[in-house]
């Protein structure tokens, strides 16, 4: 069941027992009946006994008697209120308690958390780690869960080079397959790098050929746009289809999704900046979907932006940003510095996305802007 961490339901998780399974003390302290408490002044109780989590006491202390208890023990019969240790007074075997309590207090119930026959958790919830233990408490072993998406993933470019290989003139280290591994692997899934491939379309074509026969997803950078050495269109339109080739944002215009077989298909474009904003805005919201999440809408907060930022109407940006609290309650965000798309540090640097929709013409210091904190995503 623990490898169940991060996965997503396939079917709801019923219980068929109680939770807590009898009720039991909640704190350290003395079991007594609630109609024995005192209504002024105080009272001295008769100490009969102790119970432990685990050793139950198995007679009723009677009237005026109490009986010692350990946190999480079954509350013995004729008991129902429990008073903290810290609120009594010990004289001898008498326990002296005064009239500041209620009955039932410090006592939890049997099945106050789950009951059995309850659905506890739904199809379509991807597992956290406070949901391993209520299933570890329901006494289950095993869930059904969703498989791992498969997602094979490659750069093209005969400018990359692999970490470990010399530079030559004009060459570059391919970082984008560092930075779509990490993302890929925080969001659980099978990954497969399949390197850099050339720019040349036999060697597009066959990596295109072996990565949809054995996935899921496939996912290139680099090779979208419109140069003469970019051969990734026309190999998709012997191979497969396109839904759409350019999207009207920054950084990312040159994206495309499409089918290749019975795999899906994204494009993301070269820089590594828009690498990760495609990936967030687009990819992990697909792999979620994949992966049986029907909610994958990213978490959106206004906040006030230190920064006068420019931009033009007709696209959406996605600028790099720090959300801090501003000391009253609110937030309030700046820029990275520069924000060009092969500025990889501006990610590095940053902690949320300032979102600027496609209507906005421009934002002034003091204004509030929509931003997509990191913490939201996988």
């Amino acid at each position: 069941m623990r490898s169940a961490l991060g996965r997503v339901l396939g079917a709801a998780v019923v219980s068929t027992l109680n939770v807590p399974a009898h009720t039991n003390s909640a704190v350290d302290g003395y079991a007594l009946a609630g109609a024995d408490l005192p209504g002024d002044g105080r009272k001295a109780f008769r100490l009969a006994g102790t119970a432990l989590a685990g050793h139950a006491h198995a007679g009723s202390p009677g009237r005026d008697a109490c009986i010692r208890i350990m946190t999480g023990a079954p509350m013995p019969p004729g008991t129902d209120t429990v008073v903290m240790q810290e609120h009594v007074q010990i004289e001898a075997d008498c326990v002296w308690v005064d009239a500041r309590h209620r009955p039932g207090q410090n006592v939890r119930q049997a099945g106050e958390d789950i009951r059995a026959g309850d659905a506890v958790l739904q199809p379509g919830r991807r597992l956290t780690p406070a949901d391993l233990g209520i299933i570890a408490s329901l006494g289950q072993g095993e869930v059904n869960v969703y498989r791992r998406p498969r997602v094979s993933f490659f750069s093209t470019g005969d400018e990359l080079r692999s970490l470990g290989e010399p530079l030559r003139a004009g060459d570059v280290y391919d970082s984008n397959r560092y930075t779509l591994f990490g993302m890929l692997s925080r969001l659980d899934v099978s990954i497969r790098d399949l390197g850099v491939v050339a720019d040349d379309a036999a060697a597009l074509r066959a990596a295109f050929r072996d990565a949809a026969a054995t996935s899921d997803l496939v996912i290139t950078s680099g090779g979208v746009s419109v140069g003469e050495a970019d051969f990734i269109k026309d190999v998709l339109d012997e191979l497969g289809d396109m839904a759409f080739w350019k999207i009207a944002m920054k950084p990312g215009r040159p994206l495309t999704f499409g089918r290749i077989g019975d795999a899906r298909f994204f494009g993301l474009p070269g820089n590594p900046v828009a690498v990760m904003v495609t990936f967030y805005q687009f990819v992990q919201p697909a792999l979620l979907r994949l992966m049986g999440c029907p909610d994958v809408a990213p978490l959106r907060l206004r906040a006030r932006c230190e920064d006068a930022l420019r931009k033009r109407a007709g696209r959406t940006e996605f600028l790099r940003g720090v959300l801090t609290g501003d000391g009253s309650g609110g937030l309030s965000v700046r820029r990275t510095g520069q924000q060009g798309s092969g500025i990889l540090r501006s990610m590095s640097l940053a902690n949320c996305f300032i979102v600027l929709p496609e209507e906005n013409d421009g934002v002034a210091p003091g204004d509030e802007v929509m931003v997509e904190p990191f913490a939201g995503m996988i």
